[in-house]
Protein backbone atom coordinates (compact mmCIF):
# COMPACT_ATOMS: atom_id res chain seq x y z
CA UNK A 1 0.00 0.00 0.00
CA UNK A 2 1.25 3.01 -1.03
CA UNK A 3 1.07 6.86 -0.05
CA UNK A 4 1.04 8.12 -3.33
CA UNK A 5 2.68 11.29 -4.50
CA UNK A 6 1.55 15.01 -3.90
CA UNK A 7 2.03 15.69 -7.78
CA UNK A 8 -0.79 13.66 -8.87
CA UNK A 9 -3.20 16.04 -8.66
CA UNK A 10 -3.79 19.96 -8.07
CA UNK A 11 -6.37 23.10 -8.81
CA UNK A 12 -6.22 23.88 -12.23
CA UNK A 13 -4.45 27.62 -10.88
CA UNK A 14 -1.62 28.17 -9.68
CA UNK A 15 -1.95 27.21 -6.33
CA UNK A 16 -0.35 25.86 -3.75
CA UNK A 17 -0.21 22.02 -3.66
CA UNK A 18 -1.24 19.92 -0.26
CA UNK A 19 -0.48 16.29 0.08
CA UNK A 20 -2.59 14.00 -1.38
CA UNK A 21 -4.83 11.15 0.97
CA UNK A 22 -2.93 7.92 1.08
CA UNK A 23 -3.94 5.64 -1.88
CA UNK A 24 -3.95 1.97 -0.35
CA UNK A 25 -5.72 0.66 -3.73
CA UNK A 26 -3.23 1.88 -5.74
CA UNK A 27 0.21 0.74 -6.80
CA UNK A 28 2.40 3.15 -7.86
CA UNK A 29 6.19 2.47 -9.61
CA UNK A 30 8.99 5.27 -9.18
CA UNK A 31 11.86 4.21 -11.40
CA UNK A 32 15.11 6.42 -10.95
CA UNK A 33 16.95 7.05 -13.81
CA UNK A 34 19.56 4.38 -13.73
CA UNK A 35 16.49 1.84 -13.30
CA UNK A 36 15.31 3.13 -16.49
CA UNK A 37 18.48 3.01 -18.61
CA UNK A 38 18.77 -0.52 -17.02
CA UNK A 39 15.25 -2.02 -18.54
CA UNK A 40 15.63 -0.10 -21.89
CA UNK A 41 19.35 -2.45 -22.09
CA UNK A 42 17.66 -5.51 -20.99
CA UNK A 43 14.41 -5.24 -22.12
CA UNK A 44 15.75 -4.69 -25.47
CA UNK A 45 17.50 -8.11 -25.51
CA UNK A 46 15.28 -10.19 -22.54
CA UNK A 47 11.77 -9.06 -22.37
CA UNK A 48 10.74 -9.76 -26.28
CA UNK A 49 11.78 -13.64 -26.26
CA UNK A 50 10.76 -14.38 -22.84
CA UNK A 51 7.34 -12.88 -23.67
CA UNK A 52 7.63 -14.83 -27.03
CA UNK A 53 8.11 -18.14 -25.10
CA UNK A 54 5.59 -17.32 -22.30
CA UNK A 55 2.62 -16.88 -24.69
CA UNK A 56 3.63 -19.85 -26.15
CA UNK A 57 3.07 -21.48 -22.84
CA UNK A 58 -0.27 -19.65 -22.14
CA UNK A 59 -2.10 -20.70 -24.74
CA UNK A 60 -0.45 -24.51 -24.60
CA UNK A 61 -2.57 -24.19 -21.69
CA UNK A 62 -6.12 -23.92 -23.37
CA UNK A 63 -6.18 -27.58 -24.12
CA UNK A 64 -6.23 -28.59 -20.53
CA UNK A 65 -8.45 -25.93 -19.39
CA UNK A 66 -10.72 -26.51 -22.23
CA UNK A 67 -10.95 -30.42 -21.89
CA UNK A 68 -11.80 -30.07 -17.66
CA UNK A 69 -15.05 -28.71 -18.42
CA UNK A 70 -16.10 -29.36 -21.75
CA UNK A 71 -19.58 -31.29 -21.95
CA UNK A 72 -20.62 -30.34 -18.31
CA UNK A 73 -23.98 -28.58 -17.70
CA UNK A 74 -24.28 -25.52 -15.47
CA UNK A 75 -25.50 -27.69 -12.92
CA UNK A 76 -22.63 -30.11 -12.58
CA UNK A 77 -19.85 -27.31 -12.63
CA UNK A 78 -21.57 -25.84 -9.50
CA UNK A 79 -19.99 -29.27 -7.46
CA UNK A 80 -16.18 -29.85 -7.44
CA UNK A 81 -14.84 -31.57 -10.47
CA UNK A 82 -13.44 -35.30 -9.96
CA UNK A 83 -12.02 -38.32 -11.72
CA UNK A 84 -9.36 -38.30 -14.49
CA UNK A 85 -10.61 -34.66 -15.87
CA UNK A 86 -9.74 -32.93 -12.20
CA UNK A 87 -5.92 -35.71 -12.34
CA UNK A 88 -4.91 -35.14 -16.09
CA UNK A 89 -6.01 -31.17 -16.31
CA UNK A 90 -5.03 -29.92 -13.06
CA UNK A 91 -1.42 -31.69 -13.33
CA UNK A 92 -1.32 -30.16 -16.62
CA UNK A 93 -2.09 -26.82 -15.74
CA UNK A 94 -0.16 -26.64 -12.84
CA UNK A 95 2.54 -27.89 -14.44
CA UNK A 96 3.10 -25.18 -17.87
CA UNK A 97 1.91 -22.36 -15.05
CA UNK A 98 5.14 -22.97 -13.34
CA UNK A 99 6.74 -23.12 -16.44
CA UNK A 100 5.43 -19.93 -17.67
CA UNK A 101 6.37 -17.99 -14.44
CA UNK A 102 9.90 -19.23 -15.11
CA UNK A 103 9.94 -18.23 -18.81
CA UNK A 104 8.92 -14.64 -17.53
CA UNK A 105 12.01 -14.45 -15.06
CA UNK A 106 10.30 -15.99 -11.52
CA UNK A 107 13.04 -18.73 -10.76
CA UNK A 108 12.14 -18.95 -7.65
CA UNK A 109 9.49 -19.27 -5.22
CA UNK A 110 10.43 -18.99 -1.59
CA UNK A 111 7.53 -20.39 0.68
CA UNK A 112 7.90 -19.83 5.05
CA UNK A 113 5.29 -21.07 6.81
CA UNK A 114 2.91 -24.11 6.46
CA UNK A 115 -0.20 -24.38 4.41
CA UNK A 116 -3.13 -25.00 6.58
CA UNK A 117 -5.47 -28.36 5.14
CA UNK A 118 -8.78 -27.23 3.56
CA UNK A 119 -10.58 -28.30 6.58
CA UNK A 120 -8.31 -26.08 9.03
CA UNK A 121 -8.79 -22.95 6.80
CA UNK A 122 -11.16 -23.38 4.05
CA UNK A 123 -10.40 -19.57 2.76
CA UNK A 124 -7.04 -18.23 2.40
CA UNK A 125 -6.78 -14.39 1.59
CA UNK A 126 -3.53 -13.29 -0.01
CA UNK A 127 -2.39 -9.63 -0.24
CA UNK A 128 -1.78 -7.08 -1.04
CA UNK A 129 -2.56 -7.48 -4.71
CA UNK A 130 -0.66 -5.12 -6.85
CA UNK A 131 -0.46 -6.83 -10.53
CA UNK A 132 -1.66 -9.01 -12.88
CA UNK A 133 1.33 -11.48 -11.97
CA UNK A 134 -0.12 -11.64 -8.45
CA UNK A 135 -1.83 -15.28 -9.10
CA UNK A 136 1.89 -17.11 -8.81
CA UNK A 137 0.76 -17.32 -4.96
CA UNK A 138 -1.64 -19.87 -6.75
CA UNK A 139 1.42 -22.44 -7.35
CA UNK A 140 2.39 -23.53 -3.89
CA UNK A 141 -1.11 -23.37 -2.98
CA UNK A 142 -2.00 -26.24 -5.48
CA UNK A 143 -4.53 -23.70 -7.35
CA UNK A 144 -7.30 -23.19 -4.93
CA UNK A 145 -10.30 -22.18 -6.65
CA UNK A 146 -10.61 -17.97 -7.01
CA UNK A 147 -12.48 -14.77 -6.61
CA UNK A 148 -11.89 -12.63 -9.73
CA UNK A 149 -13.54 -9.66 -11.71
CA UNK A 150 -16.53 -11.05 -14.09
CA UNK A 151 -14.93 -9.08 -16.94
CA UNK A 152 -11.71 -11.79 -16.95
CA UNK A 153 -14.13 -13.86 -18.38
CA UNK A 154 -14.52 -12.73 -21.84
CA UNK A 155 -10.48 -12.24 -21.57
CA UNK A 156 -9.54 -15.14 -24.49
CA UNK A 157 -7.46 -18.08 -22.72
CA UNK A 158 -7.86 -16.08 -19.09
CA UNK A 159 -11.68 -16.61 -19.38
CA UNK A 160 -10.70 -20.44 -20.00
CA UNK A 161 -8.64 -20.80 -17.02
CA UNK A 162 -11.32 -19.00 -14.99
CA UNK A 163 -13.57 -21.86 -16.16
CA UNK A 164 -11.57 -24.41 -15.75
CA UNK A 165 -10.73 -23.13 -11.75
CA UNK A 166 -14.33 -22.94 -11.32
CA UNK A 167 -13.88 -19.17 -10.18
CA UNK A 168 -16.25 -17.49 -8.20
CA UNK A 169 -16.94 -13.87 -10.15
CA UNK A 170 -17.83 -10.38 -9.39
CA UNK A 171 -18.53 -7.75 -10.36
CA UNK A 172 -17.45 -3.86 -9.75
CA UNK A 173 -20.86 -2.48 -11.40
CA UNK A 174 -23.34 -4.71 -9.56
CA UNK A 175 -24.00 -4.02 -5.81
CA UNK A 176 -25.45 -7.40 -5.48
CA UNK A 177 -23.04 -9.15 -7.06
CA UNK A 178 -21.03 -8.79 -3.62
CA UNK A 179 -23.70 -10.29 -1.88
CA UNK A 180 -23.64 -13.49 -4.43
CA UNK A 181 -19.94 -14.01 -4.04
CA UNK A 182 -20.21 -14.09 -0.07
CA UNK A 183 -23.22 -16.51 -0.50
CA UNK A 184 -20.74 -19.06 -2.50
CA UNK A 185 -17.94 -18.93 -0.98
CA UNK A 186 -19.71 -19.42 2.58
CA UNK A 187 -21.41 -22.44 0.48
CA UNK A 188 -17.70 -23.93 -0.59
CA UNK A 189 -16.16 -23.08 2.86
CA UNK A 190 -18.59 -24.87 4.91
CA UNK A 191 -19.04 -28.05 2.59
CA UNK A 192 -16.71 -30.02 4.90
CA UNK A 193 -13.26 -30.00 2.46
CA UNK A 194 -15.53 -31.17 -0.79
CA UNK A 195 -14.16 -28.01 -2.54
CA UNK A 196 -10.60 -27.11 -2.50
CA UNK A 197 -9.61 -23.96 -0.76
CA UNK A 198 -11.20 -20.67 -2.10
CA UNK A 199 -8.53 -17.85 -2.41
CA UNK A 200 -9.52 -13.85 -2.29
CA UNK A 201 -7.39 -11.12 -3.27
CA UNK A 202 -8.52 -6.86 -4.10
CA UNK A 203 -6.78 -4.34 -5.99
CA UNK A 204 -8.07 -0.83 -7.61
CA UNK A 205 -5.60 0.59 -9.86
CA UNK A 206 -1.82 -0.09 -10.65
CA UNK A 207 0.46 -0.35 -13.15
CA UNK A 208 -0.82 -1.12 -16.67
CA UNK A 209 -0.68 -4.72 -18.09
CA UNK A 210 2.03 -3.96 -20.96
CA UNK A 211 4.30 -2.35 -18.31
CA UNK A 212 4.10 -4.49 -15.86
CA UNK A 213 5.17 -7.29 -18.68
CA UNK A 214 8.05 -5.13 -20.00
CA UNK A 215 9.43 -4.27 -16.72
CA UNK A 216 9.06 -7.89 -15.51
CA UNK A 217 10.28 -9.54 -18.58
CA UNK A 218 13.33 -7.36 -18.34
CA UNK A 219 14.19 -8.67 -14.82
CA UNK A 220 17.91 -10.82 -15.12
CA UNK A 221 15.60 -12.52 -12.05
CA UNK A 222 12.21 -12.35 -9.98
CA UNK A 223 11.91 -14.17 -6.68
CA UNK A 224 8.65 -14.47 -5.02
CA UNK A 225 8.36 -14.71 -1.19
CA UNK A 226 5.29 -16.52 -0.51
CA UNK A 227 4.67 -16.92 3.49
CA UNK A 228 1.32 -18.81 4.86
CA UNK A 229 0.31 -17.18 8.31
CA UNK A 230 -1.25 -19.34 11.00
CA UNK A 231 -4.99 -19.77 10.92
CA UNK A 232 -6.74 -17.38 12.83
CA UNK A 233 -9.59 -18.77 14.59
CA UNK A 234 -11.91 -16.23 15.34
CA UNK A 235 -12.81 -15.55 18.98
CA UNK A 236 -16.26 -15.66 20.80
CA UNK A 237 -16.59 -11.72 20.18
CA UNK A 238 -15.58 -12.03 16.82
CA UNK A 239 -17.96 -15.10 16.02
CA UNK A 240 -20.58 -12.26 16.68
CA UNK A 241 -19.28 -9.09 14.74
CA UNK A 242 -18.21 -10.55 11.08
CA UNK A 243 -16.70 -6.54 10.58
CA UNK A 244 -14.10 -7.15 13.86
CA UNK A 245 -12.81 -10.46 12.77
CA UNK A 246 -12.55 -9.14 8.89
CA UNK A 247 -10.65 -6.09 10.85
CA UNK A 248 -8.27 -7.89 13.28
CA UNK A 249 -7.12 -10.45 10.39
CA UNK A 250 -6.34 -7.43 7.89
CA UNK A 251 -4.29 -6.39 11.29
CA UNK A 252 -2.39 -9.57 11.62
CA UNK A 253 -1.87 -9.07 7.91
CA UNK A 254 -0.40 -5.71 7.86
CA UNK A 255 2.13 -6.64 10.65
CA UNK A 256 3.84 -9.30 9.09
CA UNK A 257 3.76 -7.14 5.76
CA UNK A 258 5.01 -4.85 7.70
CA UNK A 259 2.16 -1.98 6.22
CA UNK A 260 -0.32 0.01 7.87
CA UNK A 261 -3.78 -1.08 7.75
CA UNK A 262 -6.45 0.78 6.67
CA UNK A 263 -10.19 0.99 6.98
CA UNK A 264 -11.45 0.88 3.57
CA UNK A 265 -14.03 -0.28 1.97
CA UNK A 266 -15.75 -0.94 -1.58
CA UNK A 267 -19.44 0.78 -2.06
CA UNK A 268 -21.10 0.97 -5.02
CA UNK A 269 -17.64 -0.19 -6.77
CA UNK A 270 -15.53 2.48 -5.20
CA UNK A 271 -13.20 2.60 -2.61
CA UNK A 272 -13.99 4.72 0.47
CA UNK A 273 -12.63 5.14 3.60
CA UNK A 274 -14.02 5.90 6.82
CA UNK A 275 -13.57 8.89 8.47
CA UNK A 276 -16.02 9.32 11.71
CA UNK A 277 -19.33 9.17 10.77
CA UNK A 278 -18.58 10.01 7.14
CA UNK A 279 -17.22 7.66 4.20
CA UNK A 280 -15.07 9.52 1.59
CA UNK A 281 -14.17 8.67 -1.67
CA UNK A 282 -10.40 7.33 -1.81
CA UNK A 283 -9.69 9.18 -4.96
CA UNK A 284 -13.03 11.40 -5.80
CA UNK A 285 -14.47 11.66 -9.25
CA UNK A 286 -13.66 15.54 -8.77
CA UNK A 287 -10.31 14.88 -9.45
CA UNK A 288 -10.59 13.07 -12.20
CA UNK A 289 -13.01 15.56 -13.79
CA UNK A 290 -10.40 17.82 -13.23
CA UNK A 291 -7.74 16.18 -15.50
CA UNK A 292 -10.04 15.72 -17.92
CA UNK A 293 -11.07 19.53 -18.25
CA UNK A 294 -7.35 20.72 -17.66
CA UNK A 295 -6.42 18.07 -20.86
CA UNK A 296 -8.93 20.03 -22.94
CA UNK A 297 -7.68 23.19 -21.83
CA UNK A 298 -10.10 24.55 -19.86
CA UNK A 299 -10.25 26.89 -16.76
CA UNK A 300 -13.18 26.34 -14.83
CA UNK A 301 -13.08 29.84 -13.09
CA UNK A 302 -13.49 31.34 -16.63
CA UNK A 303 -17.51 29.30 -17.16
CA UNK A 304 -20.17 31.27 -16.70
CA UNK A 305 -22.27 29.02 -13.72
CA UNK A 306 -25.69 31.04 -15.04
CA UNK A 307 -27.39 28.48 -12.31
CA UNK A 308 -30.16 30.25 -10.10
CA UNK A 309 -29.64 29.09 -6.41
CA UNK A 310 -31.94 27.04 -5.18
CA UNK A 311 -32.92 25.91 -8.19
CA UNK A 312 -32.61 22.64 -10.31
CA UNK A 313 -31.84 23.55 -14.02
CA UNK A 314 -31.70 20.20 -16.20
CA UNK A 315 -28.84 20.39 -19.31
CA UNK A 316 -28.49 17.83 -21.89
CA UNK A 317 -24.74 16.86 -23.17
CA UNK A 318 -24.99 19.44 -26.09
CA UNK A 319 -25.85 22.43 -23.29
CA UNK A 320 -23.41 21.29 -21.25
CA UNK A 321 -20.79 21.00 -24.04
CA UNK A 322 -21.58 24.43 -25.15
CA UNK A 323 -21.68 25.99 -21.76
CA UNK A 324 -18.20 24.89 -20.77
CA UNK A 325 -16.80 25.26 -24.53
CA UNK A 326 -15.75 21.67 -24.82
CA UNK A 327 -15.64 21.69 -28.87
CA UNK A 328 -14.41 18.17 -28.61
CA UNK A 329 -17.61 15.24 -28.31
CA UNK A 330 -15.33 12.57 -26.73
CA UNK A 331 -14.30 14.83 -24.35
CA UNK A 332 -17.56 16.58 -23.15
CA UNK A 333 -19.06 13.20 -23.12
CA UNK A 334 -16.58 11.91 -20.96
CA UNK A 335 -17.20 15.07 -18.65
CA UNK A 336 -20.58 14.67 -18.67
CA UNK A 337 -20.66 11.25 -17.57
CA UNK A 338 -19.19 12.19 -14.03
CA UNK A 339 -22.26 13.86 -13.12
CA UNK A 340 -25.36 11.78 -11.78
CA UNK A 341 -28.36 11.95 -15.16
CA UNK A 342 -32.19 11.40 -15.13
CA UNK A 343 -33.97 9.21 -16.99
CA UNK A 344 -33.75 11.39 -19.92
CA UNK A 345 -30.14 11.51 -19.63
CA UNK A 346 -30.26 15.54 -18.21
CA UNK A 347 -27.77 16.52 -15.26
CA UNK A 348 -28.66 19.24 -12.72
CA UNK A 349 -26.42 22.58 -13.56
CA UNK A 350 -25.98 23.09 -10.16
CA UNK A 351 -24.16 19.71 -9.43
CA UNK A 352 -21.70 21.61 -12.67
CA UNK A 353 -21.21 24.94 -10.85
CA UNK A 354 -20.05 23.37 -7.69
CA UNK A 355 -17.55 20.98 -9.06
CA UNK A 356 -16.40 24.13 -11.18
CA UNK A 357 -16.19 26.40 -8.30
CA UNK A 358 -14.07 23.87 -6.41
CA UNK A 359 -11.57 23.12 -9.34
CA UNK A 360 -11.24 26.68 -10.32
CA UNK A 361 -9.51 27.39 -6.84
CA UNK A 362 -11.06 31.14 -7.13
CA UNK A 363 -12.67 30.59 -4.03
CA UNK A 364 -11.64 30.13 -0.09
CA UNK A 365 -13.77 27.03 1.93
CA UNK A 366 -15.81 29.57 3.48
CA UNK A 367 -16.73 31.05 0.15
CA UNK A 368 -17.04 27.50 -1.08
CA UNK A 369 -19.30 26.11 0.86
CA UNK A 370 -21.45 29.27 1.24
CA UNK A 371 -22.03 28.57 -2.69
CA UNK A 372 -22.68 24.93 -2.20
CA UNK A 373 -25.74 26.10 0.46
CA UNK A 374 -26.79 28.97 -1.75
CA UNK A 375 -27.05 26.70 -4.54
CA UNK A 376 -28.59 23.68 -2.89
CA UNK A 377 -30.66 25.26 -0.21
CA UNK A 378 -34.52 25.43 -0.24
CA UNK A 379 -37.38 27.31 1.69
CA UNK A 380 -39.03 25.44 4.75
CA UNK A 381 -42.52 24.43 3.92
CA UNK A 382 -43.35 26.45 7.16
CA UNK A 383 -41.55 29.41 6.07
CA UNK A 384 -44.46 30.03 3.56
CA UNK A 385 -47.47 30.58 6.33
CA UNK A 386 -44.86 32.69 9.11
CA UNK A 387 -42.33 34.31 6.88
CA UNK A 388 -41.06 36.69 9.77
CA UNK A 389 -40.32 33.89 12.20
CA UNK A 390 -39.26 31.51 9.88
CA UNK A 391 -35.83 29.53 9.81
CA UNK A 392 -34.83 30.90 6.71
CA UNK A 393 -33.28 28.47 3.92
CA UNK A 394 -32.34 24.82 4.95
CA UNK A 395 -29.62 22.54 3.55
CA UNK A 396 -32.33 19.25 3.49
CA UNK A 397 -30.65 15.46 3.12
CA UNK A 398 -30.80 15.55 -0.89
CA UNK A 399 -28.88 18.39 -1.52
CA UNK A 400 -26.53 18.03 1.20
CA UNK A 401 -25.72 14.36 -0.07
CA UNK A 402 -24.90 16.00 -3.52
CA UNK A 403 -22.45 18.52 -1.62
CA UNK A 404 -20.87 15.67 -0.17
CA UNK A 405 -20.79 13.08 -2.95
CA UNK A 406 -19.75 15.80 -5.21
CA UNK A 407 -17.22 17.38 -3.35
CA UNK A 408 -16.06 14.03 -1.18
CA UNK A 409 -17.29 11.60 -3.43
CA UNK A 410 -19.34 10.34 -0.32
CA UNK A 411 -21.88 7.66 -1.15
CA UNK A 412 -25.27 9.73 -1.54
CA UNK A 413 -26.69 6.79 0.93
CA UNK A 414 -23.93 7.29 3.90
CA UNK A 415 -24.57 11.12 3.23
CA UNK A 416 -28.40 10.98 3.81
CA UNK A 417 -27.25 9.22 7.33
CA UNK A 418 -25.07 11.72 8.28
CA UNK A 419 -27.32 14.62 7.55
CA UNK A 420 -30.22 12.40 9.53
CA UNK A 421 -27.37 12.49 12.58
CA UNK A 422 -27.01 15.93 12.60
CA UNK A 423 -30.02 17.19 12.00
CA UNK A 424 -31.17 15.34 15.68
CA UNK A 425 -29.78 18.42 17.77
CA UNK A 426 -32.51 20.50 16.15
CA UNK A 427 -36.26 20.37 15.55
CA UNK A 428 -35.93 20.77 11.65
CA UNK A 429 -35.27 18.34 8.88
CA UNK A 430 -32.77 20.76 7.44
CA UNK A 431 -29.02 22.48 8.21
CA UNK A 432 -28.77 26.32 8.19
CA UNK A 433 -26.08 28.25 6.82
CA UNK A 434 -24.04 28.13 9.95
CA UNK A 435 -24.79 24.81 10.97
CA UNK A 436 -24.14 23.61 7.47
CA UNK A 437 -20.18 25.30 7.98
CA UNK A 438 -19.57 24.10 11.42
CA UNK A 439 -19.37 21.16 10.31
CA UNK A 440 -17.24 21.78 7.01
CA UNK A 441 -14.97 23.78 8.19
CA UNK A 442 -14.78 23.88 11.84
CA UNK A 443 -15.60 20.14 12.97
CA UNK A 444 -11.91 19.01 13.99
CA UNK A 445 -12.65 15.37 11.89
CA UNK A 446 -14.48 16.60 9.17
CA UNK A 447 -12.71 19.90 8.89
CA UNK A 448 -10.06 18.02 7.75
CA UNK A 449 -11.63 16.48 5.25
CA UNK A 450 -12.91 19.74 3.19
CA UNK A 451 -8.85 21.29 3.48
CA UNK A 452 -7.49 18.15 2.08
CA UNK A 453 -9.59 17.07 -0.48
CA UNK A 454 -10.87 20.57 -1.73
CA UNK A 455 -7.33 22.35 -1.85
CA UNK A 456 -8.42 25.80 -1.61
CA UNK A 457 -6.20 28.25 -2.69
CA UNK A 458 -5.79 30.33 0.55
CA UNK A 459 -4.10 28.99 3.20
CA UNK A 460 -6.14 29.13 6.27
CA UNK A 461 -4.69 31.65 9.33
CA UNK A 462 -4.35 28.94 11.40
CA UNK A 463 -1.37 27.22 9.10
CA UNK A 464 2.29 28.24 9.62
CA UNK A 465 5.52 26.38 8.21
CA UNK A 466 5.80 24.92 11.47
CA UNK A 467 1.71 23.51 11.80
CA UNK A 468 0.47 19.91 10.70
CA UNK A 469 -1.37 18.63 8.05
CA UNK A 470 -4.80 17.23 8.18
CA UNK A 471 -4.32 13.80 5.98
CA UNK A 472 -7.75 12.26 4.36
CA UNK A 473 -7.90 9.91 6.81
CA UNK A 474 -8.07 12.32 9.57
CA UNK A 475 -5.08 11.27 10.62
CA UNK A 476 -2.07 14.28 11.63
CA UNK A 477 0.94 14.41 8.98
CA UNK A 478 4.03 16.28 11.07
CA UNK A 479 5.86 18.48 9.37
CA UNK A 480 9.09 17.96 7.40
CA UNK A 481 12.10 19.68 8.87
CA UNK A 482 14.41 22.15 7.08
CA UNK A 483 16.92 18.87 6.63
CA UNK A 484 14.27 16.58 5.11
Amino acid sequence: MSQGSPGDWAPLGPYPRTPTPPKPFRHELHLSRLQRVKFCLLGALLAPIRVLLAFIVLFLLWPFAWLQVAGLTEEQLQEPITGWRKTVCHHGVLGLSRLLFFLLGFLRIRVRGQRASRLQAPVLVAAPHSTFFDPIVLLPCDLPKVVSRAENLSVPVIGALLRFNQAILVSRHDPASRRRVVEEVRRRATSGGKWPQDTTSWAWRGPGVLKVLWLTASQPCSIVDVEFLPVYRPSPEESRDPTLYANNVQRVMAQALGIPATECEFVESLPVIVVGRLKVALEPQLWELGKVLRKAGLSPGCVDAGTEPGRSRRISQEEFAKQLRLSDSQTAAGAFSYFQQDADGLVDFRDVALALAALSGGRSLEELTRLAFELFAEEPEEQAEEQAKGPGRLLYKDGFSTILHLLLGSPRPAARTLHAELCQAGARQGLSLCEFQDFSLHDPLHGKLFSTYLRPSQTPPASSPGSTTALANGTVQAPKQKGD
